[in-house]
Parts: structure tokens; sequence; C-alpha cells
């Protein structure tokens, strides 16, 4: 009876093993599975940023989020203390979680390494740390605004992890990761790979050096002046290629939340303004184009005062020119003056170049949130628009419009689309690369060459922008000031204005194009005075740093014996 009995139980016992090892084989595997093992999304880290000469703006760091499986904590009360107080977070939120029936949830993504260093020591069962690719910007406020910041899980929010947010995100992967008995992952140097998987990296046109040099003087002139805010631009007139985007006040990206949101916004193609009598080039060079007036045909400016409908328009700091050639217009920025040469290209001329040149329209720069400005349909002109557009008021503009209108003037007549991209990279190599491209021919050569003659004029001795001359250099520019609108009386400004200075150098063999506009400085609001200083530092330094000679540099010959 007892072999009988040792005979029966091995046979339920032989049953049973056949019922779990081989019947129910695949649910109980499933089950283990469930235990041990998870398929996690893994978010490839993000492509790097670099300066056109590889310099390194944008890239990522190593951190560790927290996360847990509820299921298997065991004092939800004393870890959801632990875990409030380590990484200050509220301990309800975190007790609601703990008390989830799901096996995974978030604690905190992306937490400080200290906190994380701590949590690991206490051994905590169910709680564990999950590496990922935090974006990091090493230069801190250097270009933030081009650059602009990525959201927590990765995603550009704003500048070119915005607009390339596509090629730099990476393609996600998904992977299957083992966990240890108390809920925790395992990760293995596969995961590593994982991470770096099919990324790319995006090559700006824009040059570390010239930017810090551009924010530097920016920022000590926003700062003398007590200005409201500030922005320059620098670009190759011939290729498009912008070397320097700066702007007043800054902000860190890697802390972007921190700062107010107007601080985010790339004003250079994002705002639009009245640009005031920076906008004269545009309307004497297309005067020019039609053959309607010469650089030295004269122009009665009225002495000072002109009526045009029931308006009467006056000069700036009430000066009373005579007669004045177009170029000693130009050269000391007569509104009076500028109306007449207006006058003579008469108002469809006048809007079909205004659009010839950029204007009303947008340029297809590669930076999101661009803005097309204001240029009114000839049929809502009224009177008094073609006088007020010829000085530049009644039509808005970006700054990066009028950086590319007078390039067309500086490289000879062509309209070059602006462009912050130079090549996107992959595994270090060129993918796709950037070229240069022109919009529209808009000038003759002949036309850009007068012109190039009367900006010069404009920064020597007598000239407005004579603070804009650098010794050794020509340089071509023109000044702007300009009364900015009062929202509340929907008027012009008795005391807000916008300075700017825009010019080109060398001027016969141009290099940089450089923009500088202070918005509502205090003390002095002309352009000469206050934008024209900042361009001359800015093209020195750019110029002595791109090792471009000057007229000054002396060259020893030696004659060989």
């Amino acid at each position: 009876m007892v072999s009988l009995f040792l005979f029966a139980f091995g046979l339920v016992l032989v049953g049973r093993l056949v019922h779990l090892q081989i019947i129910q084989h695949d649910h109980l595997a499933a089950q283990s599975d469930k235990q041990y093992l998870r398929t996690v999304e893994i978010s490839s880290a993000r492509g790097n940023i670099y300066d056109r000469n590889r310099n390194q703006l944008a890239t990522n760091i190593r951190v560790e989020s927290v996360y847990a499986d509820p299921i298997s904590v065991t004092d939800k009360d004393r870890t959801a203390r632990i875990l409030s107080r380590a990484l200050k977070l509220n301990p309800q939120t975190v007790l609601k979680k703990l008390k989830s029936e799901r096996h995974f949830i978030w604690i905190k993504r992306k937490s400080e390494m200290n906190a994380v260093e701590k949590l690991k020591q206490l051994d905590l069962a169910g709680i564990g740390f999950i590496a990922e690719a935090k974006r990091y910007y090493p230069k801190r406020k250097l270009a933030a605004s081009t650059l602009g910041f990525v959201g927590l899980d990765n995603q550009g929010l704003a500048g070119v992890e915005h607009f390339h947010h596509a090629v730099l995100k990476g393609n996600p992967q998904r992977s299957v990761l083992e966990k240890d008995a108390r809920g925790r992952f395992l990760w293995t140097t596969a995961y590593a790979q994982e991470i770096n998987k099919g990324k790319r990296d995006i090559v700006l046109t824009l040059d570390e050096v010239i930017q810090f040099i551009a924010e530097r003087e920016l920022k000590r002139q926003v700062r003398e002046y007590r200005a409201k805010s500030g922005l320059a631009i620098v670009m190759d007139p011939f290729t498009g290629a912008i070397y320097a985007l700066a702007s007043a006040p800054e902000f860190n990206p890697n802390n972007y939340a921190a700062y107010p949101r107007n601080f985010w916004r790339n004003d250079a193609v994002a705002s639009a303004y009245e640009p005031g009598s920076i906008f004269k080039p545009i309307v004497a060079a297309s005067t020019l184009e039609e053959g309607l007036a010469g650089p030295d045909d004269i122009f009665f400016c009225e002495n000072g005062s002109f009526k045009v409908g029931r308006s009467r328009i006056g000069e700036a700091a009430n000066h009373q020119f005579g007669w004045l050639t177009l170029r000693n217009i130009i050269a000391k920025s007569s509104n009076i003056g500028a109306i007449k040469i207006a006058q003579e290209l008469g108002k469809n001329r006048f809007f079909d170049y205004m659009q010839k040149f950029g204007f009303g329209g947008k340029l297809g720069v590669d930076l999101p949130g661009e803005a097309s400005g204001s240029l009114r349909k000839l049929t809502d002109w009224s009177g008094l628009s073609l006088a007020s557009m010829s000085f530049g008021h009644e039509i808005s503009v970006t700054p990066i419009q009028m950086v590319s209108a007078i390039s067309a003037i500086a490289n000879g007549g062509s309209l070059v689309r602006p462009r912050m991209t130079q090549a996107i990279l992959k595994n270090g190599k060129v993918e796709k690369p950037f070229e240069p491209e022109t919009i529209e021919t808009v000038l003759s050569e002949e036309t850009s060459r007068q012109m190039i003659n009367i900006l010069k004029s404009v920064v020597k001795p007598g000239g407005t922008g004579a603070k804009a001359a650098i010794p050794g250099f020509e340089v071509a520019g023109k000044t702007g000031t300009a009364q900015k609108i009062d929202p509340a009386t929907q008027s012009y400004s008795k005391t807000k204005y916008l300075a700017s200075f825009i010019g080109f150098v060398p001027a016969d063999a141009p290099r940089l194009v450089i923009l500088v506009m202070i918005d509502e400085p205090q003390k002095s609001y002309w352009g000469g005075e206050v934008a024209a200083p900042v361009f001359q530092k800015i093209a020195r330094k750019t110029l002595q740093y791109l090792h471009i000679p000057s007229s000054l540099d002396r060259v020893f010959v030696l004659d060989r014996v």
C-alpha cells in the first residue's frame, strides 16, 4: 500500500510538472517576463549644434531620472517622505503616485545628480533610476535666442532647436530591459548604444567669436544708454551666411524658465519695426536704377518745411536744408529730400521696388517665427503714404529684411536669402550642405557702385554716421532715428525712439554687413550717436579676427640679391 501510495503521488507530481512546464509554459513565461522584463522606449540622444568652425554650441549630458514600481514599494508613506525631501517635491503628490496600481511611474525626470546618489545609497524598494540625455548649452547665454531650447522630453521649443527638431531629435528606439527582484532596471552597454543610434548634428553659419564680439558690444551700449533692448546682426552680403545674431537682454537656455518669455523671442526675425532713415538708401537706389535721377542731381529741400496734402513735414533736429544733391540728401539724412526722390519714383514703381527688395513678405530664413513686416496695398495708401514711407515711416520691416536689402546694394544688386544653417552631419560627415541662394536681382552693378559711393559719404566727416568710421577701412552705411508709435495715443511719441545704423565694410569689397538697433535709449536717441559706435566696434574687431588687411597694414617687399 505504501508503494501504491508513493506511485500515485509520483504520478500526480509528474502530471503537475507536465501541466506547469508544457501546457502552461507560454502563459507562465509571459507572467515571468511581465515581472522581470520591461519594454522601454528610449529617446535617442539629441544631435549636437556647432558653429561654422565646429565649436560646440549645444550638446547632451548624462543625467538620471527617478521612477517607481508602486507594486514593489513596501512602505509607501516613508518612501514618499524620503523622495519628496531629496527631490524637492510635494509629499502628497509623490504619495499619490506610489499608491498607483501601475508597474511603472515617473517620480522626477532628469534629477540633480547629488539627489540621485543619496537615493541610491538608501536602496529603497521599488525605486529605480533610468539614465537619460539632457540638453546642455556649454556657452550658456551665447546666441541663446538663436539656438533656442528644448523641453523635458527633448522636444525643440524655440530657435534652431525648434526649426531643425526633425533632424536633431533622432529616432526613438524600443528596447527590452531586465529588472531585478526589487524592480530596478539592469542597464547594459547596449542601452548606451541605442541612445546614440541615428543621431544627426547641425552646423550653423554662426561664428562663436563674432557672436561674442557682437553680444558684448551691444550689451555695453544698451547698459550705457539704459535702453529697453537692442539687437545686432552680422552677415556675409554675398552668401547670406549669418555670422552673429545678438540680442539684449539675454537669457541662459540651460534654465530658460527662469526668464520672462519676451527674452526668448528672436527679434531679428520675429519682430517688425518702422525702420526710419536707414530705409532711405533703398528709395535712392530704386530711383537711380530707374534712371530718374543721378547721384549729383539737385533737389530743393524747402529750407526745412514741406507741405504734403494737409500735413507739414520737417527735418530732424530742425535742420533747414536748401538745395542738396541726391548724394548729400543721404549723407545729411534729409527727410524732405527723401520725399522729393520718392516723388520722382512714383508710388507704383516705389511699391514694386519695395517688393523686389523683399519687404512685405517672408524671406524664408531658416529660423522659426519669421515675420513678414507690413507693406500696405496701394489701394490702402493715403495722400501722405509715399512721403512717409520715403523716410521709413508707415512701413514696418524685420531687421533681417533690412540687412538683406542693404546686402543687395553691397554685393552688386542681388537679393540673397539669409541663412543660419551651413550643413547637416551624420556620423561626423556632411550629409546635406546648404548653399547660398539668390532670390532676385534687384539692381545693376552700376547702380550698386553709385550707391556704395553715396553711402561712403555718410561715414565721412560731416556725415551723420561719422562715428562708424574705422581707421584703415572705407565704410559705407546709413544712420536711422525712428520715432515710435505711442500705444496710448496712437501717434508718434516725442520721447521714444529706435536708434539704428546699418553699413558694410570694406565698402568696395564688402565682407560684412552689420545692423545695430538700440530700442528706446536714454540720454541720446540719434542713430549716429548711439548705434554707429557699436557698429564701429563690432566691425573693427571682426575684421581683425578674420585677418582682413587694412590700408594701414605695412607690407615689406624684400628684393632677392
